[in-house]
């Protein structure tokens, strides 16, 4: 039988295409409004694409876009036409939703945006809907439907914030995963690792199967508790889902998974960091999982093929060589604490007096207790500006390096701060360029000739609570 495709595509120009967006990335002004309210009446109005594909519905602080990327990776190889949608992006806006690795085209974003704002006028009109949807809440609707109208076999959903209210929350999930809890967001989710985590367990419902990450004690209580309220049969990273014998390469590492009732032998993963095995497990349990579920088979081979193809960039990627440079998205203290680590065994011989950090950040972030982690890396640090409204003046993130590092140097751009940076590290030393999606996007941006899309790398998510708009932009997912 042929495998269904995608309907046609719409051929549009390239001011249609950022006409549309520069409209869709207005929405921003509604930051972060957690809601279902919204998105169901969106999804009614397009006939329910949201129950015509099963998924895997993929939570947490940290490791969330990594494991969704690797398990489509891994449904791919099995040749199901696969899914995925991740935010923020990088670079395209198109990165959010892709389909065994091709990004929507550009002329399905603006048919598919204009329905869906057609539609959004008429429910607000009606009252159907209490607000007009959030830059968030219309991009997940036109994933879904572009998804449901192309025929998937299956979907692997990432969600935005938290879980119970977030607008992904909204899938016929089979498997539900849940990473990491941390303090995050705790002006939205709660100010408790407890509280976040009943936040992200809202994502497990009756009917699903479920998969937990190394949790703190308080965390991981309360999503047991949660799973069991629900009837959702729980594996564990440690217990159910194990890795073992890791070993380093130069173009990533391998290691073996076991799951109950099978191990798949000296996978090998294109990506650096002591957390990736971590992520990778749960992708291949929630794999297996997914697929009992619908009633296909496992193949060792086919798991070997998808990890050893994925691709998630800016996650302790490598750049450039002699010296090396090293691109990441780290921007919290246990994110820069984990790269630091990783990097110490990717180069173990590395000298910090030969080596150098690029930092930029937003507003709000702990740079003082991110600058603690990354300090012994380097003696010298170079502070550059973000091209965002809430970007961290150079001035600020200096009184936290000053102190930190022995040498701070203050750049007027990113690509300013990168060649200053490189002329600082020698062969016995690295360039890590780290702390925001907006510092790594604006140098993939340049590095590919520019973009003909708005420079701004997450516009918030999200639905509408009561009450004074709370933080818009979240960003960041390993």
């Amino acid at each position: 039988m042929a495998r269904p495709t995608s309907p046609a595509r719409t051929a549009v120009g390239p001011d249609d295409y950022r006409a549309t967006l520069d409209g869709l990335f207005r929405r921003r002004r509604f930051g972060l409004r957690p809601g279902l309210e919204v998105i169901r009446g969106l999804l009614v109005a397009l006939d329910h694409p949201e129950k015509r594909f099963p998924a895997i519905h993929v939570t947490g602080s940290k490791g969330k876009g990594s494991v969704a990327a690797m398990a489509q990776s891994i449904l791919t190889a099995h040749g199901l036409r696969t899914a995925l949608y991740t935010s923020p992006h990088l670079v395209s806006y198109r990165e959010r939703m892709q389909i065994d690795g091709r990004r929507i085209g550009p002329g399905d974003v603006v048919a598919g945006i204009a329905r869906i704002d057609r539609i959004a006028r008429e429910l607000e009109e009606a009252g159907t809907i209490p607000h007009a949807p959030t830059f968030f809440e219309v991009t997940t609707a036109l994933a879904l439907a572009w998804f449901a109208r192309s025929r998937v076999d299956a979907a692997v959903v990432e969600v935005g914030v938290g879980g119970r209210l977030d607008a992904t929350n909204v899938l016929n999930a089979k498997v539900g995963v849940l990473t990491t809890v941390e303090l995050e967001h705790t002006e939205i989710l709660g100010d408790t690792l407890g509280a976040i985590a009943r936040e992200k367990a809202g994502i497990l419902h009756r009917g699903m199967t479920g998969l937990l990450g190394e949790l703190p004690t308080e965390a991981r209580a309360v999503a047991e508790s949660e799973a069991r309220d629900r009837g959702v049969p729980l594996w564990h990273l440690g217990s159910e889902v194990v890795v073992d014998g890791r070993e380093l390469s130069a173009d990533g590492q391998r290691f073996s998974v076991r799951v109950p009732g099978r191990t798949f032998e000296r996978l090998e993963l294109p990506l650096h960091g002591r957390f990736q095995p971590g992520n990778a497990a749960l992708a291949v349990g929630a794999v297996v999982r997914f697929l009992g579920a619908t009633g296909r088979a496992i193949d060792d081979g086919r798991v070997r093929a998808g990890l050893a193809g994925v691709r998630w960039p800016a996650r302790l990627e490598r750049v450039g060589r002699r010296p090396e440079l090293v691109y990441d998205v780290a921007h919290t203290p246990e994110s820069a604490r984990l790269v630091a680590q990783s990097l110490g065994e990717m180069f173990p011989l590395a000298d910090p007096a030969a080596s150098a950090v690029v930092y930029g950040s937003l507003r709000g972030k702990h740079v003082d207790r991110i600058f603690d982690a990354l300090a012994p890396l380097a003696r010298t640090v170079v502070l550059v500006p973000i091209r965002s409204e809430r970007g961290l003046p150079v001035a600020e993130l200096r009184s936290f390096a000053v102190g930190r590092f022995p040498r701070v140097v203050v750049a007027r751009s990113a690509a300013e701060g990168v060649r200053l940076a490189r002329a600082a590290t020698s062969a016995d030393g690295f360039t890590l360029v780290v702390g925001s999606d907006y510092l790594v996007g604006e140098l993939l941006r340049e590095a590919h000739g520019g973009s003909d899309e708005p420079d701004l790398s997450d516009p918030g998510v999200g639905g509408r609570p009561p009450g004074p708009d709370p933080p818009t932009e979240p960003e960041g997912r390993r």
